[in-house]
């Protein structure tokens, strides 16, 4: 009954998740691999109170939705964690997994929580445990475009799923007239981009089509992209850069990413009286709704895609970090254990303000830092 109790707690503690992710170190025994798309305003400062347990190289990949906020957190710890040198690499959710199952890494980052299939498979990996998902950084998933004139754009995600799937191909389609009545639509090709890489971003945004969209989004959620058609680019950087360049180009992605790139973002009518934007604030009044499926140490959560709540923004991802509850490798575990407690510190969440994140809130970065200190 405790568990059970636990379980339904509506995560309102998770209205300020943020998502992290994708650091994993060379121990246990999200998506963008060109670096691009950092930028805002985070807090840049060399890390205090922290302990600096461990040296030498640590090598990290995964979900590069966290990539903004990792670089960020990586240049705070390493200034004043100068024998820990912390090598990430945002290489997409799905690689990141494949990697800490192979052996190759200490944690993985990824938009989504592992499979029953995965956590199996981690177990051979892990001796004596199992990897287990760490919320650490949660926000919203943007909808960003490229549309001469048109600088504020209301989609529902009925008509977003018939744009992905390539059955309306021109923004001045009476659908997406309907809901911009006041909007001069151009006679204009749409240019719809998906991401090349298996993605967490993917895997969340096609799960908020079939949940919001059912009837127009014929295909099974998945971080790999599923229709045919359209166009592809790696990672975040790779599909809000085709975005920025591109006219009529739509897409999807990280927050940090539209804005640091300037890119302008759709609004969703989620059947509440106004359309919502895509923001921190936003992101976390949907997160409110999520529930804790995991069990013992796992805080992996199930989102609500399609919460009509005033003000939220249901397009929303939580990244984990995906770590061996046990069976760490002994000469990577300090640092790990180090690095992660600086991550869900109120000092390393507070950083991320100014990048398109949300902080975690108290309850929950005290849970979070009570996992990384049993890890073993």
């Amino acid at each position: 009954m405790k568990l059970q109790r636990k379980n339904r707690l509506r995560a309102v503690a998770f209205g300020a998740i943020a998502v992290s992710g994708a650091l994993v170190l060379t121990a246990c025994g999200s998506d963008d691999n060109n670096g691009g798309g950092s930028g805002g305003s985070g807090s840049s400062k060399a890390a205090s109170n922290v302990k600096c347990d461990g040296k030498g190289q640590l090598l990290a990949s995964g979900s590069s939705a966290q990539k903004n906020a990792m670089d960020l957190w990586v240049k705070n710890f390493s200034a004043a964690c100068k024998d820990i040198q912390i090598n990430y690499k945002a290489t997409g959710s799905g690689a990141g997994i494949q990697e800490f199952l192979a052996g190759k890494t200490a944690f993985a980052g990824s938009d989504s929580p592992l499979k029953p299939e995965e956590v199996a498979k981690s177990k051979d990996v892990v001796k004596g445990g199992q990897g287990i998902n760490l919320p650490m950084v949660g926000g919203p998933i943007a909808i960003g475009y490229n549309v001469p004139g048109v600088d504020n754009l209301v989609l529902d995600a009925d008509t977003l799923a018939k744009i992905f799937d390539g059955k309306i191909e021109k923004w001045n389609d009476s659908a997406i007239a309907k809901l911009n009545k006041d909007a001069k639509l151009p006679d204009l090709k749409i240019q719809a981009f998906h991401r090349s890489d298996e993605s967490g971003t993917t895997d969340n945004f096609t799960k908020y089509l079939k949940a919001a969209a059912d009837k127009s989004w014929p295909y099974a959620p998945a971080k790999a992209w599923a229709p045919k058609g359209g166009q592809a680019a790696d990672g975040s950087a790779g599909v809000s850069s085709q975005v920025k360049q591109t006219q009529g180009a739509i897409s999807y992605f990280e927050l940090s990413y539209a804005t640091a790139s300037s890119i302008k973002t759709v609004k969703l009518n989620t059947g509440a009286s106004a359309p919502v934007e895509a923001s921190s604030d936003n992101a976390s009044k949907a997160i409110a709704e999520a529930k804790i499926t995991g069990q013992g140490k796992d805080l992996a959560l199930k989102l609500n895609y399609t919460t009509k709540a005033e003000g939220a923004y249901p397009l929303t991802l939580v990244t984990y970090e995906i770590v061996g509850d046990k069976g760490n490798k002994a000469e990577t575990l300090p640092a790990t254990k180090s690095f992660l407690t600086y991550v869900a510190s109120e000092e390393g969440q507070s950083v991320l303000k100014g990048l398109g994140y949300a902080p975690l809130p108290a309850e929950i970065a005290k849970k979070v830092r009570e996992n990384v200190a049993s890890l073993s």
